[in-house]
């Protein structure tokens, strides 16, 4: 029922060209609220919404303790069509918007943020820079396999450059008709479950940053899955270590242009913010969700807890911050899409909203007392979820960096 459903909403928007939001509701009407959707983006929502409680929610907390991704649920994502949200028709993608993606990542978070973070990486970091960057063989040969069945990940981060990306230290060398890449990679989302790796080297250190090139690796040619990293929370998603010793890549496996991976892995990360920040919407709002109820069925006193004052106006405030992580999160996502510079949009979206999923998460954490504090209700999962949203796609320093530097920009 629910392949049928998501189907015929692929279908009907592989008719049309690629949806901006020129062709949108919001662009017809210039007085439209960040509430308003097109019908696809609506059908969407509910089709996902769906798919996560009835498939993924009944094996969150075994996917959880066990800290391994059910093998149903990747699948089930690829049978959504979840896994190339805009991805071309052309490539067997879904054809949709960028904003159908933001959909579909926050209302997956609001079940289970480790499957969430899977489709993150594949739609607004992996798919994407394939998409943007790669020549039309690339794009043959390697998207419809990430909107089809095939996991990719995202490798930029080693143990000495994290916020300091461009300090890494992975080599790919020329040889001939190949190159051969030397190093390792730390903290790869989905590399547990990837079989296609863009991975950021230098071919030039001389040239420092400006040698940095994105290479299309497949496991097949060597890829070594190090380590996996056992985690705070989303422990679902798999996070490891890779190496890379001697590996031939093809000099037809060179995504975009020698030297300007730096230029694409900023781009890219730009975009990826926004989906960190629905993410955390997502943690945010599925907390709440299950606290709220809470409150309405306990009694103390003669009374529903959630009708003492004190309560109220707790979660007034919470619904309130969450409203406004929402407003910021779609309206980063919007200017994305008219084609808007949206860089402090997104840093904003990404640090508030991360803030707002801790915040939310400690208090139904709170607001549930005793039994929120064990694994019955779920809500604690939530509260280890959102500690992550801090750290990857850029610190909250980091997003205060950007946001300062474009802010004091127009005063200066």
């Amino acid at each position: 029922m629910l392949r049928t459903a998501t189907r015929s909403f692929g279908l009907a928007t592989r008719a049309l060209p690629k949806r901006s939001f020129t062709h949108s509701a919001i662009a017809r009407n210039a007085t439209a609220s960040l509430q308003t959707f097109t019908e696809e983006e609506l059908m969407l929502k509910d089709v996902v919404s769906k798919f996560a409680n009835d498939v993924i929610k009944p094996k969150v907390l075994q996917m959880d303790e066990a800290e391994v991704m059910d093998k149903s649920v990747v699948q089930g994502l690829f049978d959504q069509g979840l896994m190339g949200v805009e991805t071309e028709a052309d490539y067997d993608g879904s054809n949709c918007s960028f904003t159908s993606a933001i959909i579909v990542i926050e209302e997956l978070a609001k079940i289970d943020p480790s499957v969430s973070v899977m489709c993150d990486v594949q739609n607004t970091l992996v798919g994407t820079l394939v998409r943007k960057y790669g020549n039309e063989d690339i794009k043959k040969r390697f998207l419809p396999r990430l909107a089809t069945d095939t996991v990719g990940s995202f490798c930029l981060s080693e143990a000495g450059s994290g916020s300091d990306a461009f300090a890494l230290q992975t080599r790919a060398v020329d040889n001939g008709d190949h190159y051969v890449l030397n190093g390792s990679k730390m903290w790869i989302t989905n590399s547990g479950e990837a079989d296609i790796f863009l991975v950021f080297a230098n071919v030039d250190p001389s040239k420092g940053y400006k040698g940095i090139t994105c290479f299309v690796v497949e496991k097949e040619m060597g890829v070594e899955i190090a380590k996996k990293e056992s985690k705070l929370g989303i422990r679902a998603s798999s996070t490891c270590v890779l190496n890379f010793d001697d590996i031939k890549v093809p000099k037809e496996n060179v995504l975009g242009e020698v030297g300007k991976g730096y230029k694409y892995a900023i781009e890219i990360l730009n975009e990826g913010r926004i989906g960190i920040a629905a993410q955390m919407l997502g943690i945010a709002q599925g907390a709440y969700d299950i606290a709220l109820p809470y409150l309405f069925q306990r009694k103390q006193f003669n009374t529903h807890i959630g009708d003492f004052q004190g309560m109220q106006h707790q979660y007034a405030q919470i619904a309130m911050e969450i409203e406004a992580a929402r407003l910021l999160t779609y309206n980063a996502a919007r200017m994305k899409e008219e084609g808007r510079n949206f860089i402090k949009e997104a840093a904003m979206a990404k640090l508030y909203a991360s803030q707002i999923a801790e915040k939310a998460a400690s208090k139904a954490i709170e607001w549930c007392g005793g039994v929120g504090f064990t694994r019955e209700l779920g809500v604690e999962k939530f509260y280890r979820d959102a500690k992550i949203g801090a750290i990857y796609e850029g610190t909250s320093n980091i997003q205060l960096q950007t946001i300062a530097k474009l802010v004091s920009s127009q005063y200066k």
